[in-house]
C-alpha cells in the first residue's frame, strides 16, 4: 500500500513527540517502520519524491488521426469534440467504440488548454462612491403570482460595486421609464449619488447611429446616449457609463448580483409559506425589505462610499414619457407600437398620453379621461367595447368582420351568449342582440349582465336582449299616492291669541 502524504505527516509528528519508528507507523496506519524511517531520511513527503511519469502506459487509439484532427481544430476552432468523434467514427467503421468518447474528449480539451488561448475576465479595483452598475434581470423563474394571477416580470437591480449595497424596483421590461425610476429609487434611498452610473447596451440608455457627427454625444462603447437618458443623468450631476460591445463580463458585478439576490428571495419565498401577493405594491415592498435586511451587513463599506458621494439635492424626475397622439377615426391612439381605444368624442383630437411603466394616462383639456395596463411589446391592442359600442349599434353589420371582434367579449359568458344567439337565430338578429346586452354591460355593472347570462343559458326557455334587461333592470313600482293636508291658517292665530293671554305681564 502506498502511502499519502497525510500519513506520512501524522508519522513524522508522532516522532517528534519522542515516539519510536514503531509506535509512530501504527499511528499512521502504515505497513511498517522501514517506511517511517523512508521519509523521514528524505524529509519529504511521499508526493515530493514522486516523479512525472513519461510514458504511456497503453498505446494511443488516436495517434494515426490526431494530425488530421489538430488540423480541422486549428482551421474551425468551434468544432466540439463529440462532432469531431462521430466524423472519425463515421471515417473508420469499427476502429472506435462509443467507450472511447471520453478519452477523446480529454486530448481535444488537453490540446485547446495548449493551444486556443481564452479571453480572461480582468478582475476591476473599485473605489468607493465611484460607480453605481443598474441591469434587468428576469424573475418569472421564482413563479409570483399576483391574487393567484402569474406575474411576468423584471427586477431593474442596482448595485454599489464596492459596497455591494442593492435596491430595485419592478418593471415589465428594461424601458428608459423603469430605469429611470429604478435609478431615482435608489439614489433616493441612499440619500446619495455616485459620480458614474454603468448599464450594458441596452437601448433604453444608447442607440446606434449611422451618421456620425463631430459635436455627437458618442459612448465609449461605439453607441450614442439618448436625449431623455443623458437628461436624467445630467439632472444628478452622473457622468453616464456603457459597457463595450460583446463585454457583458464588464458589468459583472450587477450580473453576479442578479444572482445572489434571486437565490436569497427564493429562500425567502420559502420561508414566505407562498408565492401569491395581494397587488404589485405589495410585492415589490417585500423585495425592498429582503434588500435592506442583506444591505444591514453592508453597513461599514457604504459609510466609506456615502462618506466621499454627493449627497442628493435635487427633486426626482417624473418616472414616465409623454406622448401627444391624434385620435383616429377608429377611435385608437397608437402609442410606441400598441394600440388603445379612446371616447368616441375624441375623434381626430390631440391627447396628452402619459406613459408610466405599468400603466398609461390619457388626458384631454388638462383632465386625465382614462388609465390602463400598460400594453408590452409590440402591435398589441387594448379596446374598450364601452367606446366602440354606440357606432356598432348603429353600424350592426360590421361586427363580424370589425378587426378587433374578439375585444368586445369582456368575459368568456358573452362569448358563449352570442354563440347561442347565432345558433338559432340569422347572424343579423344575432349580432344586433348581442349589441344590445353589451350595451347593457356597459351602461349598468357587468357583472349583473354576467349572471343574467349565466341564467338564461342554464335554462331551455327562449330569450333574447329584453330577457337580460329585465333580470339586470327590474320594474320598481311606482310610489303610492299620499293627500297632503292643507293646513288651516286659523289655528295658528287661536295659539298667538292664547299666548298673549297667557303672558302675565
Amino acid at each position: 500500500m502506498t502511502a499519502t502524504d497525510a500519513q506520512v505527516r501524522i508519522a513524522l509528528s508522532e516522532r517528534k513527540k519522542g515516539r519510536t519508528q514503531e509506535q509512530a507507523a501504527a499511528k499512521a496506519n502504515l505497513r511498517s517502520r522501514k517506511t517511517v524511517a523512508k521519509y523521514e531520511k528524505a524529509g519529504r513527503l511521499p508526493s515530493g519524491l514522486r516523479k512525472p511519469r513519461s510514458y504511456r502506459t497503453h498505446a494511443d487509439a488516436f495517434a494515426g488521426e490526431w494530425l488530421t484532427v489538430r488540423e480541422m481544430l486549428e482551421e474551425a476552432p468551434a468544432l466540439e469534440a463529440k462532432a469531431l468523434f462521430e466524423w472519425l467514427s463515421a471515417a473508420h467503421p469499427g476502429r472506435y467504440e462509443e467507450g472511447q468518447l471520453r478519452t477523446f474528449q480529454r486530448r481535444v480539451s488537453n490540446w485547446r488548454a495548449l493551444n486556443a488561448p481564452q479571453i480572461l475576465t480582468l478582475e476591476q479595483v473599485r473605489e468607493p462612491g465611484e460607480l453605481m452598475q443598474t441591469d434587468g434581470t428576469w424573475m418569472n423563474e421564482l413563479g409570483i403570482t399576483i391574487q393567484g394571477e402569474l406575474l411576468n416580470h423584471r427586477l431593474i437591480h442596482s448595485v454599489l460595486p464596492y459596497s455591494n449595497w442593492e435596491w430595485g424596483t419592478v418593471a415589465q421590461s428594461e424601458s428608459l421609464v423603469a430605469i429611470t425610476r429604478a435609478f431615482q429609487a435608489a439614489v433616493q434611498e441612499l440619500g446619495h449619488v455616485p459620480s458614474a452610473h454603468q448599464t450594458d447596451n441596452t437601448t433604453a440608455a444608447t442607440h446606434d447611429l449611422k451618421v456620425m457627427s463631430q459635436d455627437a454625444d458618442r459612448a465609449d462603447s461605439g453607441r450614442f446616449y439618448n436625449t431623455d437618458y443623458r437628461a436624467l443623468l445630467d439632472h444628478y450631476g452622473v457622468e453616464p457609463r456603457t459597457t463595450h460591445l460583446g463585454s457583458p463580463d464588464e458589468n459583472g458585478d450587477i450580473e453576479a448580483a442578479n444572482g445572489a439576490f434571486k437565490r436569497a428571495v427564493e429562500q425567502h419565498l420559502l420561508l414566505h409559506g407562498n408565492r401569491d401577493f395581494e397587488s404589485l405594491e405589495t410585492y415589490e415592498q417585500w423585495l425592498q425589505e429582503i434588500m435592506r435586511k442583506r444591505n444591514g451587513h453592508r453597513s461599514a463599506r457604504l459609510a466609506e462610499e456615502l462618506a466621499v458621494m454627493k449627497s442628493l439635492e435635487v427633486a426626482p424626475l417624473p418616472a414616465m414619457r409623454e406622448y401627444r397622439p391624434r385620435v383616429s377615426r377608429n377611435g385608437v391612439i397608437l402609442v410606441l407600437g400598441n394600440t388603445y381605444s379612446v371616447p368616441s368624442g375624441l375623434k381626430g383630437r390631440q391627447v396628452v398620453v402619459h406613459v408610466h411603466e405599468w400603466h398609461i394616462e390619457v388626458y384631454f383639456d388638462g383632465q386625465l379621461i382614462q388609465q390602463m395596463s400598460r400594453l408590452k411589446g409590440k402591435k398589441q391592442s387594448d379596446i374598450n367595447y364601452r367606446h366602440i359600442i354606440d357606432t356598432l349599434l348603429r353600424k350592426p353589420g360590421g361586427f363580424r368582420r370589425y378587426r378587433y371582434h374578439e375585444q368586445m367579449f369582456p368575459r368568456p359568458i358573452f362569448r358563449a351568449a352570442w354563440e347561442a344567439l347565432d345558433a338559432r337565430t340569422s347572424p343579423r338578429r344575432a349580432d344586433l342582440e348581442y349589441l344590445r346586452i353589451l350595451k347593457l354591460a356597459a351602461g349598468n355593472l357587468e357583472s349583473d349582465v354576467e349572471l343574467a347570462l349565466q341564467l338564461v343559458l342554464e335554462s331551455d326557455e327562449t330569450w333574447d336582449h329584453q330577457t337580460i334587461a329585465a333580470l339586470v333592470e327590474p320594474t320598481i313600482p311606482p310610489a303610492p299616492h299620499v293627500e297632503q293636508p292643507v293646513p288651516e291658517l286659523s289655528q295658528y292665530d287661536q295659539l298667538l291669541v292664547w299666548e298673549v293671554v297667557s303672558d302675565p305681564a
